[in-house]
């Protein structure tokens, strides 16, 4: 891309708050790698992994962009960004092999110099205390689907908040929950690859009474703590003009969007899965859960359009209208959709809004110099940047916005087939290279700061950009 392209392109935040926040965000699991390095106990992704078919092309998280050795090189990569926030997450079977018990100072050691080098740098670090990666050894006592990993979970986040908390204060207790509970115990997709109605609704509410647990052990051990949650978030269309894909749809929703927030905000379960979940429930469960929080988490990238199905749910994914435009890897583009998620997020939370995931993977290559223009990226990050911004003026309180994702990194099942990084990472050397869409979002995110323009669609002067 053009230096007259990026100017172009750094837009303002109409009327921005000194407060708002620019981040990037990451996860232990998809970046880390030195899975057997110092101490670190196996996670259930691990060996997921490790059984034939589960992960295209065989990939692993063992090495992934070896973040463990080079934090340093990755923490410049923020510097030269300008952002302001930095969220990770925490290996749990790093700080505590076995899940609970003896505690691994090396793990614990890692995360100091991690959050070090942040502060140092001028960054904030905000640790998500779980990002799916459960410690194997609590899996074989029954994981998510045992009660008892309430008080493990709340034992794990005071450990954290005890050695970090004199540095970090903004924590997060799970990423994405609906995801990792609907994929890993009731579709069978992801790890640990169950699929069973009892599993997804046992796991679902301990994930819930986890919640409620940290919460109380965060705030007790750092009372001057910001917590949240983050949630995933988006509108669910039927994908045909069937009734059955209908009701999918609004069954899907009910798991996908509301089986962790109605619970933590409203102390009840959605009409769609409550039945299913209250024989799980004791007397007291949902005062536990329903902990007082200081902001809402909110990831979104895609409307999702859902069909019936014959899986424990009755529902899944479906194809978006051939009008759709969509990414390199299928998913819908719809900016209005999450200018609209925000809109109801506001309506029915009334919280402040951090925007912890959103990007786009595309398919990135190296052109003859050495770069990578990746204008799909940079289109996609302004529509919805924008779209976010359409909300804001609507009275919305979004405090902050983090790109997924630093790095290209370890996508799951998808292995390293689809890169969502700002930075290109290339596997076989582990060498970083910055594309044309973490230039393009360090001159917007200094733009903003300096607040040189205030409407959204005016241009960064050549003055402005002389002092990049």
């Amino acid at each position: 891309m053009t230096k007259e392209a990026l100017q172009s392109e750094a837009r303002l935040l109409a009327a921005p708050k000194s407060s708002f926040v620019w981040g990037v965000s990451t996860s232990s699991f998809q970046i880390e790698g030195a899975a057997h390095i110092d101490g670190r106990g196996d996670s259930i992704w691990d060996v997921y992994c490790r059984k034939p078919g589960t992960v295209k092309n065989g990939d692993t998280g063992e090495t992934a962009c070896d973040h463990y050795h080079r934090y340093g090189e990755d923490v410049a990569l923020m510097r030269d960004l300008r952002i302001d926030a930095y969220r990770f997450s925490i290996s749990w079977s790093r700080l505590l092999p076995r899940g609970r018990g003896a505690v691994n100072e090396h793990g614990l050691a890692f995360y100091d110099r991690l959050i070090d080098a942040l502060l140092a740098a001028g960054i904030e670090p905000w640790i998500c205390l779980y990002h799916w990666d459960l410690p194997q050894a609590l899996h074989e006592l029954g994981g998510w689907q045992n009660r008892d990993i309430a008080g493990w979970f709340a034992d794990y986040a005071a450990l954290v908040a005890r050695r970090y908390g004199d540095r970090v204060k903004r924590f997060a207790t799970f990423n994405e929950p609906c995801v990792f509970t609907l994929f890993g115990y009731g579709l069978g997709w992801n790890a640990p690859g169950i699929a069973d109605a009892d599993a997804l609704h046992k796991a679902i509410h301990h994930v819930n009474l986890s919640h409620g647990a940290a919460i109380g052990a965060l705030r007790t051990t750092v009372p001057q703590a910001s917590v949240g949650a983050i949630h995933n978030r988006q509108p669910c269309f039927p994908a045909g003009t069937s009734p059955n894909d209908a009701a999918a749809a609004v069954k899907f929703a009910g798991y996908w969007n509301d089986a962790f927030p109605y619970p933590q905000h409203f102390a009840c379960y959605p009409a769609a899965l409550a039945e299913a979940v209250e024989p799980f429930q004791k007397p007291g469960d949902m005062a536990l859960i329903a902990q007082p929080v200081d902001w809402f988490g909110l990831n979104h990238y895609s409307p999702h359009y859902i069909k019936a199905d014959h899986n424990v749910i009755g529902a899944t994914f479906g194809a978006p209208p051939p009008n759709v435009p969509r990414t390199t890897i299928g998913w819908p583009i719809v900016p209005d959709a999450f200018r609209d998620t925000l809109l109801d997020v506001h309506r029915r939370f009334s919280l402040p809004i951090y925007i912890l995931e959103n990007g786009t993977a595309t398919d990135d290559t190296l052109d003859g110099a050495g770069h990578i223009e990746d204008a799909g990226r940079i289109a996609y990050l302004r529509a919805y940047i924008d779209a976010m911004q359409e909300a804001i003026a609507a009275g919305v309180d979004v405090r902050g916005y983090f790109v997924w994702s630093l790095l290209d990194n370890f996508e799951w099942t998808s292995g390293y087939s689809q890169r969502f990084g700002l930075t290109y990472v290339d596997f076989a050397t582990q060498r970083r290279i910055p594309k044309a869409s973490a230039r393009w979002y360090a001159n917007l995110i200094a733009a903003n700061r300096r607040r040189l323009v205030q409407p959204i669609s005016g241009n960064c002067t050549e003055a402005a950009m002389a002092t990049r």
